[in-house]
């Protein structure tokens, strides 16, 4: 899969059916959507393409409403990789972008990227102020060409799947159901770094990894987690948030990971979130939250017991 950050990029050789979307999350309906949109392109021997805007729109219009985001783009374009794509442009979106017209737009794609088909949502709409939706693209589309199909959303417990969905879920820590939308766990992925070593006196060591301000996380809490290091997959129990018990504000993803020793710092890591235990609360008594975490350890342990690990 190629990957342009512009549409000044060589001519594609040969003609291109192309979705455009911003695919945070690259959830169970984008995953729909573009594994068909590759088998059309395939059965007419076209190339397959996708493509999307960094940052998000909402946040250069509407800052005050920009979503966090599901994925980095490192990690969308390796999920967009993985459904078979041959081609994805990752658009810069800023103030001359969205005073862009829809016409305008299609034009290019027509004939930089020799965009032939488009795939969109029933209530797609781009262009300046969003003014060129589904009709304006079936009008267009007959003038140049382009074929135009609309796929209607797709659903999972008999609702749309949508990244503002699975931001909810997360919301609320029900980080299983978030799971079920991705079709693959919710995780997070970064580097472990120095912590003030609280767990480590307490006989519970941790790993800690940085939160990202603009990424979606999931409710602050107690999780059993799996942690990923090094092509290992380690039982974990993660604390997301403050650490109250210790007068701390700093918001941490802080991975006891069980039987593991060894030093951490500096390695990446991948936590998949599997299930939430508990709030996060303060204790009074030192004895207390250690009795408490052993007691969350060993829930942990009997979930992910009966939880078969992901493949790595």
């Amino acid at each position: 899969m190629s990957i342009y950050e512009s549409l000044d990029l060589p001519r594609p050789e040969r003609d291109v059916v192309l979705s455009i979307g911003s695919f945070d999350g690259v959830h169970l309906g984008h995953q729909h959507l573009l594994r068909s949109l590759v088998a059309q392109a395939r059965g007419t021997e076209r190339l397959s393409a996708a493509l999307t805007f960094y940052p998000h729109p909402r946040a250069v219009l509407r800052p005050e409403q920009a979503p966090q985001y599901l994925t980095t783009q490192e990690e969308r374009n390796e999920l967009l990789r993985n459904l078979g794509l041959d081609l994805v442009v990752v658009l810069r979106f800023d103030r001359a972008m969205a005073a862009t017209s829809g016409e305008e737009f299609v034009r290019l794609l027509y004939e930089r990227l020799r965009m032939r088909e488009l795939w969109v949502g029933t209530d797609f709409a781009m262009g300046r102020g969003r003014a060129f939706g589904v009709p304006q693209l079936r009008e267009l589309g007959e003038r140049l060409g382009i074929a135009l199909r609309v796929v209607p959303p797709y659903e999972h417990g008999g609702e749309p799947v949508s990244s503002t969905r699975i931001r909810n879920l997360l919301a609320a820590g029900e980080v299983a159901e978030a799971r079920e939308l991705l079709g693959r766990p919710v995780s997070f992925r970064g580097e472990v770094i120095e912590g003030a070593r609280r767990g480590h006196r307490l006989g519970f060591p941790t790993a800690n990894l940085a939160l990202d301000p603009n990424r979606a996380i999931p409710l602050d809490g107690v999780y059993v987690v799996w942690a990923l290091v090094e092509g290992c997959r380690y039982a974990a129990v993660a604390n997301l948030g403050a650490s109250p018990s210790f007068d701390s504000d700093a918001r941490l993803l802080e991975v006891h990971v069980l039987d593991y020793s060894g030093d951490l710092y500096g390695l990446t890591m991948t936590v998949e979130f599997v299930q939430r235990l508990r709030p996060v609360v303060r204790f009074e008594d030192l004895g207390a939250l250690v009795r408490q975490i052993e007691s969350d350890i060993q829930v942990a342990r009997e979930v992910l017991s009966g939880a078969r690990a992901p493949q790595p």
